[in-house]
């Protein structure tokens, strides 16, 4: 990349586009985003701003294409899978969404949301024992109480705990 580090004024645009995100308002936060110089539009930093402003928009396909250049960039990075997931399942596309991240989950032994999100996958998809495996594994790996409450109140996790058996076992 010929221009890698974010510099004023850009830096200060990426830092408003953040902000309006924070605030609910990704079409200002979209606006500022074009505001950033030509050279760093495909920086990765902007490309992850980029992506949580068009999921915030709900625009999925859009999503996909960001994170899909993000995993081009630097696939060693493990948000741009994270992210190219997430577009998928949005897009209805879960099984998709699952088997990307099955492709690389070894890769990155340290990142729970690989395994919460294959947890959210999985059970989605009905494959209730394979998910609470995931979600186990997200649970020793990450932040097990934080994660543990946002798994409560996660619908694509709620099969789970509607199973007496399952919920007992993770949760305890």
């Amino acid at each position: 990349m010929s221009c890698s580090k974010i510099q004023p004024p850009d830096s200060l645009h990426l830092q408003a586009t953040q902000g309006w995100l924070e605030l609910g308002n990704h079409v200002e936060a979209s606006s500022e985003l074009e505001k950033i110089s030509p050279c760093k539009q495909r920086h990765p930093d902007v490309l992850n701003v980029r992506w949580e402003v068009c999921a915030a928009a709900r625009n999925w396909e859009a999503a996909l294409e960001i994170a899909s250049a993000l995993i081009r960039l630097d696939a060693q990075d493990p948000l741009g899978w994270v992210h190219r997931s997430y577009a998928l399942h949005e897009l209805k596309r879960t099984a998709d969404a699952r088997d990307n991240l099955l492709r690389v989950v070894e890769k990155f032994p340290d990142n729970a949301t690989m395994r919460y999100n294959l947890a959210c996958y999985e059970c989605r998809l009905g494959r209730l024992d394979q998910a609470k495996a995931w979600l186990e594994k997200a649970f020793e790996i990450g932040d097990a109480k934080a994660m543990k409450i946002a798994a409560l109140d996660d619908p694509d996790l709620a099969p789970i705990w509607r199973t007496k058996s399952l919920w007992t076992s993770t949760i305890l």
